[in-house]
């Protein structure tokens, strides 16, 4: 049978690369994001390599919307294998003094609110086989505190923090929850943070479901950064996963 992987925030960066690195490995796979033009172009380009792909458009931060396209990605391509959760942040990113509740909740509701509805959707025929895996993707601000990102840290902490409990919560049911954070841009032949390189470092963890989280850069270099900067950071400041 044919194995589905699912891309929930899927773009040409991170997204294109963990879909090209399951797809050469026979997967189908699904893209969701909010732009159906961009999503076709990306099935478009997963077609030229022989991968079998289809585009399900939806809002992410819209529940009800993100639900309905993985349930729409079940029924076209099959049980959902694999689901990796990856949106770039959207909306204003705030310094720690000037977050408010509405630019703290905007994050949450996309990186964590977002991520548990997915998960939601896909976990229960998991659950059901025995078998499965979640991918949930963060920044660098989910591991080291910067002013400059706070409220888009204090969500990927938030999210980084359930990838770990749902790992230890579902290893003995046969499913495997893995998180990666993502400290550095993600850039074509750029070495480690090529597309690919990191594609197939998602490929890794699912097959060996050895390790609960993946570090792709460097979070000393981050620190480091983060002091010499007073907490105001730099126009070349990776964010989170660049999708």
């Amino acid at each position: 049978m044919v194995e589905t992987l699912v891309v929930v925030g899927a773009g040409p960066g991170l997204g294109m690369g963990v879909a090209r690195a399951f797809g050469r490995q026979g997967f189908q796979v699904g893209l969701i994001a909010r732009t159906r033009e961009k999503l076709d172009a990306l099935v478009g380009e997963l077609a030229e390599l022989g991968i079998t792909a289809a585009a399900f458009p939806a809002d992410i931060r819209d529940r009800d919307a993100l639900a309905t396209a993985l349930t729409a990605a079940r029924d076209m391509l099959g049980p959902i294998d694999v689901l990796e959760y990856s949106p770039s942040p959207t909306g204003p990113i705030t310094h720690a003094a000037q977050t408010t509740a509405d630019s703290a909740s905007a994050q949450w509701e996309l990186h964590v609110l977002g991520a548990v509805t997915a998960v939601g959707q896909v976990l229960p025929e998991m659950l059901a086989r025995g078998d499965g895996t979640l991918l949930l993707t963060t920044g660098v601000s989910s591991t080291v505190p910067a002013p400059f990102l706070a409220n888009v840290g204090m969500a990927m902490a938030g999210l980084r923090n359930w990838a770990h409990t749902l790992h230890a919560e579902l290893k003995p049911h046969g499913i495997y929850a893995g998180t990666v954070t993502i400290a550095s841009g993600v850039v074509p032949g750029g070495g480690e943070a090529d597309p690919d390189a990191i594609g197939a470092r998602y490929y890794s963890m699912y097959q060996q479901r050895n390790r609960v989280e993946e570090v792709i850069g460097d979070l000393d270099a981050f620190r480091s950064l983060v002091a010499q900067t007073g907490g105001h950071g730099s126009s070349a400041t990776p964010i989170s996963s660049a999708n």
